[in-house]
């Protein structure tokens, strides 16, 4: 069966949702994050997955009071990202409750950096983020386009020990119009041993059910669950039937 990870995305120590990134569209629903983190994990949710937006604008983690009383108040595994760009960052994101984290922008732009922290901390605990656009890499909160294309830069961190990626095409993400199955699909013919999980677009269920008909491992749903798209009470009968 595959995973869901639902997601819960930070500005201003408040839940928003972005449409293709942009930080101009942003749609607050609700201002105490761990309200709504008590209300997955009240529907058998075991997995967050949680980004400081603020963090990746300011190339720096900003969030770390929302992942810390997450972290304390309940028994969520939550994989944190966004600006976390040095070993303090990440010193910080671990200590405040985070169990694993994810890098992106880091990966391109500091390459020496982020492999250190595959080889400290292990692949299960470092997730490399592969946000894409037209199957480019995009990096610091999705502002900057880079000419990287998406399977060599794979190809380059699974070597170095990476066993989980979240691909995140950036024109399906926040739009509700479905996601990028052959994308996914692709990856893994490529990669078949990775724990890949797909992000963004999902629009309802019939695109959870695609993904895992292709034997994606896992999937991020924000948008679909925050606009009704997907209930809590669809989910938990989910885990339930696991």
């Amino acid at each position: 069966m595959i995973e869901i990870i639902p997601a819960i995305d930070i500005i201003d120590g408040k839940c928003v949702r972005l449409s293709k990134g942009d930080y101009s569209k942003q749609k607050t629903y609700n201002e105490n994050p761990l309200e709504v983190a008590k209300s997955f994990e009240d529907h058998g949710v075991k997995r967050l997955h949680l980004v400081d937006l603020d963090g990746a604008k300011s190339q720096h983690i900003v969030n770390q009071k929302v992942l810390e009383k997450i972290a304390t108040h309940t028994s969520l595994t939550i994989d944190f990202g966004g600006g976390l760009k040095t070993d303090e960052d990440l010193h910080i994101a671990f200590s405040s409750g985070a169990k694993m984290v994810t890098g992106g922008s880091i990966a391109v732009k500091n390459e020496e950096v982020f492999s250190s922290w595959i080889e400290k901390y292990g692949a299960d605990r470092i997730i490399l983020g592969a946000d894409v656009k037209n199957k480019q890499i995009a990096v610091t909160g999705w502002k900057e386009n880079t000419s990287i294309d998406l399977f060599p830069f794979l190809e380059k961190f699974t070597k170095k020990g990476i066993s989980k990626v979240i691909c995140t095409d950036i024109e399906k993400d926040g739009m509700l119009k479905g996601c990028s199955v052959s994308l996914y699909k692709e990856i893994l013919q490529y990669f078949p041993s990775l724990y890949l999980i797909a992000s963004g677009g999902i629009s309802g269920w019939n695109d959870v059910d695609a993904l895992e008909e292709n034997g994606i491992p896992a999937v991020i749903i924000g948008k679909a669950i925050y606009e009704g798209k997907i209930t809590l009470k669809e989910i938990e009968k989910r885990i339930l039937e696991i």
